[in-house]
């Protein structure tokens, strides 16, 4: 999903799903756009999982979620340079991470696992220094992602669910929120959510 110049869109399972599932475990992950593309139109794609590429073996795999890794690339639209992988290591397994984009991290999902020697916490985002190669590896298996691509193009403002290189900008879209200026979600007219006056996200500087 981009975001753009302002998208709306709705999370919520059909109400005959909820009762009996499914359970869902994900990891949200927002991109920000280059300042020439802040105000493109908003736009969604849907990509299945099978048309995501996947390299590796028994031991290792990765399934390229977005940009190019590994002499793989993903179909999935990138408007700067990204790199995005969902890693299953078994137990003993390895990956070497090379150093393919300017900014790459690390997140351990599930399971243990190291870098270069260094046990990682669950839960935790490691930053690995530009230019340098590491080995990504598991003694009892593990569930990791590696993420990362291009510096931004200047600092960045987040307040609730809005993100712009100007705080100008995102006061607007709190007036433009407030006053019913967005779009209603397709086919889900009675879901809206007010504006917060301290917002639970994270929201910076």
């Amino acid at each position: 999903m981009t975001a753009g110049r302002g998208i709306v869109h709705s999370e919520r399972s059909p109400a005959s799903l909820r009762p009996e599932g499914p359970v869902l475990s994900g990891i949200q992950t927002w991109l920000a756009l280059p300042k020439a593309k802040e105000e493109m139109d908003p736009a969604f794609e849907h990509v299945p999982r099978d048309a995501l590429p996947v390299i590796g073996d028994t031991s290792a795999s990765a399934r390229i979620v977005m940009g190019s890794l590994w002499g793989s690339n993903s179909p999935v639209t990138c408007h700067s340079e990204t790199i995005y992988a969902d890693i299953a290591l078994q137990p003993g397994g390895s990956l070497p991470v090379d150093p393919e984009a300017d900014e790459r991290a690390i997140y351990l999902a599930e399971g243990d696992a190291s870098l270069d020697g260094m046990e990682l916490e669950p839960n935790t985002l490691y930053v690995i220094r530009p230019g340098i190669r590491v080995t990504l590896r598991s003694s009892r298996g593990a569930h990791v992602m590696l993420c990362g691509g291009a510096p931004m193009d200047g600092p960045r403002h987040v307040w609730w669910n809005f993100v712009s290189s100007s705080r100008d900008r995102i006061n607007q879209a709190k007036e433009d929120w407030k006053a019913g200026r967005f779009p209603i979600v397709p086919d889900d007219a009675e879901e809206r959510i007010p504006i917060p006056e301290i917002p639970k996200t994270v929201s910076y500087p």
